[in-house]
């Protein structure tokens, strides 16, 4: 019968890694009030711009964006979000893909 014999080196470094993963806390790096801030923040309707729309808006690209942005310069401001559904190109499911995201305030 064969004796195993573990190498002596071999054994250090597993240990080692082992202890340093175990050791070792995860780190978060976005603060916790920048995460809770990211998910509070909603996009005013009637103070953004294009950019800002297209970026942050789910199937609003360059194009849509544009369209919110000349209704309300033609229209005025947005008396509530459904108003949105007037807009050219903003049927009723983008308008609750984001629903969420939106505020007039």
């Amino acid at each position: 019968m064969k004796k195993t014999i573990i190498n002596p080196l071999l054994v250090l470094a597993l240990s080692a890694g082992s202890l340093f993963a175990v050791a070792q806390e995860p780190t978060n790096t976005i603060a916790p009030t920048a995460i809770a801030a990211v998910t509070a923040t909603t996009i005013n309707i009637n103070t953004a711009d294009a950019e800002t729309l297209a970026r942050e808006l789910s199937g609003v690209g360059m194009a849509k964006a544009q369209a919110i942005v000349e209704y309300r310069d033609m229209h005025g401001p947005f008396a509530s979000v459904d108003e949105l559904i007037e807009v050219k190109g903003i049927g009723v499911a983008i308008l609750e893909r984001n629903m969420s995201k939106l505020s007039i305030e």
